[in-house]
């Protein structure tokens, strides 16, 4: 389990972090998601140790990580920036991390370099991004971690490569229990992944919750009442979020359970009543109100 407590990290007396909380499970898939400068990187590099908070308590398996050999032999990291050594082939790179790592797994590492169908003699500085990035992958995985950190992982990778690596890392969640945190200023791609979602502006948690009670608590109906439009009392009775109008059919979103919105909505007798699925975006959109135009940069 991952446990982030009033955590602050400052640069040069700027803020990058302002007393956040995050909380992840054991054997889940958690999407951190904000605009390029949000704070999603530095989450990241005190997560892995690489940094020490100024404010706040980073625990992984209820210790502190930084210094934490120990942890930090469970963590695997895939920075958005890739480094590689000059000339460094895979191979190399497969026999240095097997001195590092204890839970190295050769078989494992044979395996996804033949599922990706690479290289593996020829220097990877050579490669294409989005080649760097599967080499990435096939490194981090082979080490059989605890904890899998992505910054931006799909960038760069084509459809096929992007559907193999999100299988990957499902059966590994699924198979292993390893637990996920993929950092994304997209939110598409998180929707069909992930299991919470933490959304940051300006180095603050706005929003941390499930995917499956935001999407549980939240929905769009589709009425009609005919001309005289949608009556007062669906609005008085049900938390309708935001109402829209085209010409006799009226679209509503509304924070309520699916059976109370029937519930309400059925005693009208309606003309036509649908509830239709809501995207990630437009939970978000709604949930938060759009008033931070940061926030309004990553949903819209």
């Amino acid at each position: 389990m991952i446990h982030v407590q009033n955590l602050s990290k400052a640069f040069d007396g700027l803020p990058a972090l302002i007393d956040l909380d995050l909380c992840v499970q054991k054997g889940s898939i958690y999407g951190l998601i904000g605009t390029n400068g949000a704070g999603k990187t530095t989450i990241l590099r005190l997560l892995t140790g690489v940094l020490i908070p100024d404010k706040g308590e980073v625990l992984i398996d209820g210790t502190p990580v930084f210094d934490n050999e120990e942890i930090k032999q469970k963590i695997s990291l895939i920075p958005d920036d890739l480094y590689f050594p000059a000339g460094a082939s895979l191979f190399d790179m497969g026999n240095f991390y097997k001195n590092v790592y204890d839970g190295w797994d050769q078989e494992k590492f044979m395996d996804l370099i033949a599922l990706f169908g690479l290289d593996g003699k020829k220097s990877i500085r050579s490669f294409s991004k989005g080649i760097k990035k599967q080499a990435a992958f096939v490194l981090s995985l082979s080490t059989s971690p605890d904890y899998l950190f992505l910054d931006e992982p799909i960038d760069g990778l084509d459809p096929v490569a992007r559907r193999l690596v999100w299988k990957l890392i499902v059966d590994e969640v699924a198979e292993k229990q390893m637990t996920v945190l993929v950092s994304s200023h997209n939110l598409c791609e998180m929707e069909g992944i992930c299991d919470s979602i933490g959304i940051i502006s300006k180095g603050r948690m706005r929003l941390e919750k499930e995917l499956d009670a935001m999407k549980s608590k939240m929905h769009k109906a589709q009425v009609s009442f005919g001309p005289d439009g949608c009556p007062d009392s669906i609005l008085k009775n049900l938390h309708v979020l935001h109402q829209e109008s085209k010409g006799s059919v009226e679209f509503l979103i509304i924070n309520e359970s699916a059976a109370r919105i029937r519930e309400v909505i059925e005693a009208q007798q309606p003309l036509l009543f649908d509830l239709l699925p809501l995207t990630l975006e437009e939970i978000f959109i709604y949930e938060l109100g759009g008033e931070d135009d940061e926030i309004k940069e990553i949903l819209l």
